[in-house]
């Protein structure tokens, strides 16, 4: 097999680099039986994982080599055998591949189509030049496109392009922002009876974006590489929203203590705690549902989700907190 070419043809297909004398095994067979047909088979190149399949070639499973050795010849595959396995789709490229070994440090990938038929797998090996320049340009990637600019369309383009690029994601946050104008104008008048819950407004703002960009972030390196499915998002909800419920609380009470002492008014200060942890705890599921919900279309969240979840959290954290200070304070 020839190595990787350069750097600038990092969006070859991965499947053009695969190999396709990877060990398969069945979920039916023993450990002793699997290690049997590997000595008869005796496949040319190392092996790092079993692979095993069922009998039309669709992926069920993983078995590192070592779990295999050391297990009883009598286990069943199906045992010990890892099921939740990150694949690359078939018309994954090879910055795809690169980043997927950067994010879970495995040492080959499967490669399946559509109906999870193993195709092929790469071997980190192969993507060692190409994973070191990767990490060295990993942060700033990641900040450009959770801003909603994908450094690759960028870089090297004309002024007007650029602007093509950027500017339509831009619309998100100047939407957000005429819209948290426009409740603004919506609670003038509680605003101009309580003067103190103005002075407020940014941090109870930032502390909500704060929030939502982090469960963003961590969303996004979580499910690269992983088909969308609503259980998995299910079970992320009922993980995060305790989370973010927890940090609104502790911020809110710690902001609330503030204002508490500084304007002598509890009612701004329960205004501030309740509409502080019930923003926080939204944007954290904004942050899981923007890149769910585009994953599911087929869109790519992390060039649109970072607008996205900013605009729908300013606007959510204000309608919380002028309104609960509306209904509390009059």
């Amino acid at each position: 097999m020839s190595p990787l070419p350069p750097e600038q043809h990092l969006d070859e297909r991965a499947l053009n680099h695969a190999r396709a004398d990877f060990v398969r095994i069945s979920a039916a067979q023993t450990a002793g039986d699997a290690l049997a047909q590997v000595q008869r088979e005796r496949p040319a190149g190392r092996i790092v994982y079993f692979y095993v399949v069922d009998d039309e070639g669709r992926l069920q499973g993983v078995v590192p080599t070592r779990r295999l050795l050391l297990s009883p010849p009598d286990t069943p595959v199906k045992d010990i055998m890892v099921r939740d396995v990150v694949t690359l789709p078939a018309d994954a490229t090879v910055f795809d591949a690169c980043e997927l070994f950067i994010m879970h440090r495995f040492l080959a990938l499967p490669i399946v189509d559509h109906d999870r038929r193993m195709l092929g797998a790469i071997d980190v090996e192969l993507y060692t030049d190409e994973i070191s320049d990767l990490a060295r340009r990993e942060e700033s990637e990641d900040v450009f496109q959770i801003i909603g600019v994908r450094l690759a369309e960028v870089r090297g383009r004309s002024i007007p392009v650029v602007f093509r690029q950027r500017f339509p994601w831009l619309l998100c946050n100047i939407g957000g922002g005429l819209a948290c104008a426009l409740l603004g104008g919506v609670f003038q008048s509680v605003l101009a009876k309580v003067v103190a819950l103005a002075l407020f407004i940014p941090v109870v703002l930032a502390l909500a974006e704060s929030v939502s960009i982090q469960t963003l972030t961590l969303t996004l390196q979580s499910q690269h590489g992983l088909r969308f499915g609503w259980r998995e998002f299910a079970r992320r909800v009922l993980h995060e929203a305790p989370v973010g419920l927890l940090l609104g609380l502790a911020s809110g009470l710690l902001v609330a203590s503030v204002a508490g002492l500084w304007q002598q008014r509890l009612d701004v200060a329960g205004t501030i705690l309740a509409s502080m942890a019930l923003s926080v705890a939204t944007a954290a599921l904004f942050g899981l549902l923007v890149p769910a919900v585009l994953g599911a279309f087929r869109r790519d969240p992390k060039v649109a989700s970072g607008p996205i979840v900013l605009a729908l959290t300013d606007t959510a954290t204000l309608c919380y907190y002028l309104g609960l200070a509306t209904w509390w304070l009059g």
